[in-house]
């Protein structure tokens, strides 16, 4: 049996585990992977893709149902609680609101992802524990895996009774396990008949664990054997809740979202028939991740109406409070955040919504674009809600039970600012999907230089991958100097956009070029350099967002607010163009190494003089007292960024 024996696994062994779990065929085009390569694949994207009529229809419809239901919550008793009212989670079912992607003929709603995506968004501009009660049961819980590699006995039995709202959960996180699933120490056993699987470990913060009736649960399986070497396994089973065995052991409490059904739950020699294991043994990981390349979609929606919803207020207060005879909002300080907020809203519904509309049209490899728009819209949304409470200003901390106690709106800005922060963890954390993202956009260059960055060759080797890769790099680099981007006329049809369009063609080859640079600088040592991998993927990020918002706004040309979404276009690929810039700029003038050594030095307590004088918050190990002045631990170095190691397998964060 695979058993890690509570030993860490070796760098090495958690890479390949998560490397076997990559996808590693591109057999579909993706935008944002050809944008790190240099190749500007408009076509890809443009004409932006709509809802179909029929789909369009059926979402309005489902929404003008559910809207009703949502409106009616009382979303500060559920902060002032921290519990989610029984009769608002009935009508949630009573409405299908659990079988949302769900096709009809198991008894769903059937909505596609941008229908989906609509309607969950809808749900966080109110509140966002019923969006994650809603999501986590429907994007990484047992409804989405089921319906994509569950066998039609499996659709049968299990996706009829979560439509009429049976909760599911996702099982993988664990105490010592976050983004290394090399180090998983719940297992599966066969029972010597081999019909059956006895499962036996812990789980940590698994969402809607408290509530759940089904659950996906990752476990070790036995080892597979490879050229005399053990493979670990690691396997996605469906585990009801009502099994002998199953516990939920603790609830756990969060900053914000106060109403998580977050739980800890213990298997003890809990027995699961082996017809319930998805997909197939030592398929888990991959099954998470490709799970994960819609189920992250539901993020970024979530923070495009979070945005509009902080818009709203922004807006709002900006004109009514007046200060030195004026709206705040005439002040060029708000101003520049009001009007900032309002471009970055438009650039976060549009990449929401293309990256949901590009999974729609199943013909795209979207996982980097899933990863990208989970990453940036979490990121930006933060910048966006930081800035609706600063134009608050007091009243944006303040609680709005104690808003309402002295007479005022009850606003709950700050409840909106603790529930948005989780985004930036959910599903993968942003230093996480930085990993998971670099791993992809230079997965050609580490193909194509191939022996020549590995560590430890022959010389003769070396030189032998050297001459391959020159000629394939001969032929690739030259059409990375010119394009399209060059030439004032291209593009046209975006009218003053154009510019912004353009800018992203000539910047695309820029940043593959800058790549390629780093490549031959840093070779093997580039997994290394996490900083400025994440730079990379910064700026295509941004990329990607200007092309965005430029396609959607060139969509609406012809609509009543066509003029308003260009302008909010020009303005929002301005600001991120400067965002651009400075991260260009960092790739050769940065403060990375010697920031680095100096947190190796931290980590040693080489420095915990400069805690001296504070009452220490973590305490000596077993005394409960703090420790000495002075006194630092050793401990293990944190590990840096690792393009092909462990760190890209799972990405899915605390709460999943």
């Amino acid at each position: 049996m695979s058993a890690n024996n509570g030993q860490q696994p070796s760098e090495q062994e958690s890479r390949e585990v998560a490397e076997a779990a990559r996808e590693t065929e591109w057999t579909a085009p993706s935008f944002v992977r050809e944008l790190f390569l240099g190749n500007f694949r408009l076509d890809l994207i443009h004409p932006y893709p709509q809802q179909t009529p029929e789909d369009k229809a059926k979402t309005d419809a489902y929404i003008a149902k559910l809207r009703p239901i949502i409106e009616r919550v009382d979303s500060d008793e559920i902060d002032r609680t921290g519990e989610l009212p029984a009769d608002v989670v009935q009508e949630l079912r009573e409405v299908g609101a659990f079988g949302l992607k769900i096709p009809e003929e198991y008894g769903g709603i059937g909505l596609s992802q941008v229908g989906y995506g609509r309607t969950i968004g809808m749900v966080t501009s109110k509140d966002g524990n019923l969006t994650a009660l809603l999501s986590a049961h429907q994007s990484i819980g047992v409804p989405q895996p089921v319906k994509l590699f569950g066998t039609p006995e499996q659709k049968k039995k299990y996706l009829p009774r979560i439509a009429k709202g049976a909760i599911s959960a996702f099982a993988l996180t664990e105490d010592g396990v976050g983004s290394d699933p090399a180090a998983l120490s719940t297992t599966a056993t066969p029972t010597e008949d081999g019909k059956s699987f006895v499962i036996n470990g812990q789980k940590l913060w698994c969402t809607n664990g408290t509530m759940a009736e089904l659950l996906v649960v990752m476990a070790r399986t036995p080892d597979k054997i490879k050229n005399g070497k053990p493979i670990p396994q690691i396997t996605a089973f469906i585990v009801d809740t009502r099994t002998p065995g199953v516990t939920i052991a603790q609830r756990c409490r969060f900053m914000g979202l106060k109403a998580l059904q977050n739980a800890v739950i213990t298997f003890d020699n809990v027995v699961v028939p082996r017809e319930d294991i998805l997909w197939g043994e030592g398929k888990g990981l991959k099954l998470a991740l490709v799970t994960l390349n819609t189920g992250r979609l539901t993020l970024p929606m979530s923070a495009a109406y979070g945005a509009k919803a902080a818009v709203q207020v922004a807006r709002k207060w900006a004109a009514e409070r007046v200060q030195w005879g004026q709206p705040v909002g005439k002040h060029d300080e708000v101003a520049q955040m009001l009007g900032g907020m309002a471009a970055d809203a438009f650039g976060i519904e549009a990449m929401a919504e293309m990256s949901s509309a590009l999974a729609d049209q199943a013909q795209n490899d979207i996982r980097l674009e899933a990863a990208i728009a989970k990453l940036w819209t979490s990121e930006v949304g933060w910048k966006l809600i930081d800035d609706l409470v600063q134009i608050r200003g007091g009243r944006g901390y303040e609680t709005a039970d104690s808003l309402k106690a002295r007479g005022e709106k009850p606003i709950a800005v700050e409840r909106m600012m603790r529930d948005f922060r989780i985004n930036r963890i959910f599903e993968g954390t942003s230093e996480i999907m930085h990993l998971f993202i670099a791993r992809e956009a230079v997965d050609t260059h580490l193909s194509v230089a191939g022996d020549m960055i590995k560590p430890g060759i022959g010389a003769g080797q070396k030189l032998a991958a050297m001459a391959k890769a020159g000629l394939w790099y001969a032929g690739w680099f030259p059409k990375r100097l010119v394009g399209s981007g060059q030439l004032p006329g291209t593009y046209g049809e975006f009218g003053p956009l154009a510019k912004h369009v353009r800018y992203v063609e000539r910047t695309s080859r820029k940043l593959a070029r800058e790549m390629f640079y780093a490549m031959g600088k840093h070779q093997a040592k580039l997994e290394r350099k996490g900083k400025l991998l994440a730079r990379f993927v910064d700026i295509g990020a941004e990329l990607y967002a200007i092309s965005c918002a430029c396609v959607r706004a060139q969509s609406m040309r012809s609509l009543p607010h066509g003029r308003d979404a260009a302008r909010l276009a020009d303005v929002f690929a301005k600001r991120s163009r400067m965002r651009i810039r400075a991260l260009f700029a960092e790739i050769g003038n940065n403060a990375d190494e010697s920031t680095y050594r100096l947190a190796q030095d931290v980590l040693k307590g080489k420095y915990a003089w400069i805690e001296d004088g504070a009452i220490q918050a973590w305490p000596d190990e077993g005394t409960g007292a703090p420790p000495a002045p002075g006194a630092g631990s050793a401990g293990k170095p944190s590990e840096r960024g690792q393009l092909s190691g462990e760190r890209v397998a799972t990405q899915v964060g605390a709460g999943a």
